[in-house]
């Protein structure tokens, strides 16, 4: 019982790619980041020129250099739920594919996001003196409702720990900047009509078929793409969602569809809901999810240096991520990581052992060169 409560140990000195495989060799399924949260702060409390602070599930090591510049690089310890389907590769333990150099691993969290985090950490205790002082944030609960975030966690307790310039958020991008993201909404539209049984229908009035005029609404909807700081973001507005009826012999008197836009960063969480109800007008809508768009910062020097060290151009992010939170918080972000995105929480996640590589030296370029 006690072996089973000590950490496993991490090796940061490690090749990244290795050490993506230790850490998906550590289940961590949302609500069970502690045995992963607790290697990883073992591991940093190890680094004499890091300081350490722990928050719950969440961990952040900071070098206090004084230098003029203070970044974050930032990801997340949790992952969605383990396969189920035989035969499936991206669980855990995790498996290497392939030989030489370049080989492959397969594994629940091997795009999002372990890699990102080996990234974070080979880094971590390797850049003893980088040219602008770093926060290492590591935080649980990205994977669910936002409610129960680490990092928003560590904004109400702590939110002087995540202060900085700039931030790289390393969810997998395939080695591609992608400024800023999308924000999301999501919404329930009901209509009401009058229950009676189907063999008399005449004497009801039928909720679902009231809902052909939601739907055609959204059929007909053009979304846009928007140019925002030279980057084009492209929006959607779609069903993802609905239901009524409760017997075969019945008439429903109730029904609903669940909708979800995803809007530019050219518009405020207030913008983009008066935008919805314009297109519904008429219909009540029921908000149940709401997350700010982030505007990309890439004008910001510290944005820049990093763009330029990566060497590629840099994409808009058009699904929802964390840099929303930072920009929230004033400090400009994007997304850079190790790995394709369309792997993330399959059955087969994998990544390839090169890209965890070369992530982690365009990051120890700019922050050494």
């Amino acid at each position: 019982m006690l072996a089973a409560m000590i950490a496993p140990e991490l090796d940061l000195a490690a090749d990244p790619a290795d050490l993506t495989a230790a850490l998906i060799d550590i289940a961590s399924v949302s609500g069970s980041e502690g045995p992963l949260a607790d290697a990883v702060e073992a591991a940093l409390r190890r680094i004499p020129h890091l300081t350490v602070h722990r928050d719950g599930d969440a961990v952040v090591a900071r070098t206090d250099l004084g230098r003029a510049e203070r970044v974050v690089l930032a990801g997340h310890l949790d992952t969605v739920p383990l396969p189920t389907a035989p035969g499936a590769r991206g669980t855990v333990p995790s498996i290497w594919a392939g030989a030489g150099g370049d080989r492959v691993l397969y594994g629940r969290g091997a795009t999002d996001m372990k890699g990102g985090v080996a990234v974070q950490l080979v880094l971590a205790a390797a850049l003893t003196a980088p040219n602008r002082d770093v926060s290492y944030v590591f935080y649980d609960h990205e994977e669910v409702e936002a409610d129960a975030s680490g990092l928003g966690r560590l904004q109400r307790n702590a939110p002087e720990l995540l202060e900085a310039d700039f931030a790289v958020l390393l969810e997998p991008t395939d080695g591609t900047v992608e400024g800023g993201c999308n924000g999301t909404m999501r919404f329930r539209i009901t209509t009401t009509g009058r229950a009676a049984h189907s063999g008399r229908s005449w004497i009801g009035e039928n909720a679902i078929h009231k809902q052909a005029d939601v739907l055609a609404r959204l059929a007909a909807y053009e979304p846009r793409s928007v140019t925002v700081e030279g980057l084009e973001y492209r929006e959607g507005l779609n069903a993802i969602r609905i239901g009524g009826g409760v017997a075969g012999n019945v008439v429903p008197d109730t029904a609903h569809v669940e909708v979800n836009y995803r809007f530019a960063p050219d518009k405020s969480p207030e913008q983009a809901l008066a935008h919805v109800r314009e297109v519904f007008d008429g219909y009540e809508l029921e908000l149940t999810d709401l997350s700010p768009a982030a505007r990309p910062g890439l004008d910001r020097p510290a944005a820049a240096a990093f763009v330029a060290a990566v060497g590629q151009e840099p994409k808009p992010k058009y699904g929802w991520t964390d840099v929303a939170r930072f920009s929230e918080m004033g400090v400009p972000a994007v997304n850079f990581g190790p790995g394709d995105a369309l792997l993330a929480h399959t059955d087969d996640e994998h990544v390839h052992a090169d890209a965890v590589r070369e992530c982690c030296r365009a990051l120890a370029a700019w922050l050494t060169d």
